[in-house]
């Protein structure tokens, strides 16, 4: 059985670290803070004190990092970095959302040293880490795929092979953008029917069962409306991952208006210290700009 490694233990990353332990592959963990390491090695999984150490000890190594900076020194960092401790025939599939031209540089540079390398970023939020529902978006080469096809399938419902390197965060990207359009739609429809004096939460039934009907108008609106902003997926993240959009988008000559006036009210987020919150909680920006709250 594959022996894998996964780097990287935030809010989803952990939860696909032990969906991938509970399917029975032999797991190391590597994260910066401790907590979450020892909280899988008391589950069985082995720790390890370096992205170095852990390639050595692994045939699959996975990462879940913040940015592309942060996945391109864990993985390319010649001292202490996973590309360090590999050898020929490894994998690595990055489950991080970063640039795409980041994955194809990643590539570039595990290819060289005869590792395959795997841009396989994730949407479905914590539930989804959680429940092992996942929906992965995957660039590389099919035969490295291939092989770590039983691995994914133990963290999600969906893996769709796009292309080439970089293909899975194009996909990734893309995915925001929708995503970032139905947090920005829900929160003005919230808003507009609370000022309009009807109650948000009968017009939220009355239209997600029509033409409205999506997944953050089925999930987001009863955590809003009891009070719970807490993130699923954090709001700065969201901005994060915008930006990579824009930069993205920018550099094919993209023109996306909607995207870059959705990123503002993400941008605005952050500026009034909500950064932490959910990102379906923009809908705070909008009640501050209509001065009602949807509660």
């Amino acid at each position: 059985m594959l022996r894998v490694g996964y780097i990287g233990l935030g809010l989803m990353g952990k939860s696909i670290a032990r969906n991938i332990l509970k399917a029975g592959f032999p797991l190391t963990v590597h994260n910066r803070s401790r907590g979450a390491a020892d909280e899988l090695v008391a589950e069985g999984a082995f720790a390890a004190d370096s992205p170095k150490a852990l390639a050595e000890q692994t045939d699959v190594v996975f990462t879940n990092l913040p940015d592309s900076p942060d996945v391109e020194k864990v993985l390319l960092d010649e001292a202490n970095g996973v590309i360090a401790g590999a050898r020929a025939g490894m994998i690595v599939v990055d489950n991080s959302t970063i640039k795409p031209a980041s994955a194809r540089t990643i590539a570039a540079a595990l290819k060289a040293k005869g590792v395959f390398s795997l841009d396989a970023p994730v949407s479905g939020g914590d539930i989804g880490a959680k429940n092992g529902t996942l929906t992965v978006m995957v660039g590389g080469e099919a035969e490295a795929l291939e092989t770590v096809m039983p691995i994914l399938r133990a963290m999600s419902k969906s893996v769709t092979h796009v292309g080439e390197a970089g293909a899975g965060q194009v996909a990734k990207a893309a995915n925001q953008i929708m995503v970032a359009a139905q947090m920005v739609a829900m929160a003005e429809l919230l808003v507009f029917a609370k000022k309009a004096g009807v109650d948000p939460r009968k017009v939220t039934d009355a239209i997600k069962g029509g033409a409205a009907q999506c997944w953050t108008l089925d999930v987001k609106p009863p955590r809003l409306f009891e009070g719970n902003r807490q993130p699923g997926f954090k709001a700065r993240m969201q901005l994060k991952d915008m930006k990579i959009v824009l930069e993205t988008a920018k550099e094919y000559g993209i023109p996306i208006f909607a995207t870059e006036e959705n990123t503002r009210f993400f941008q605005t987020m952050i500026e009034q210290g909500m950064g932490e919150l959910d990102n379906s909680a923009v809908v705070g920006v909008i009640e501050k700009l209509a001065g009602v709250e949807i509660l």
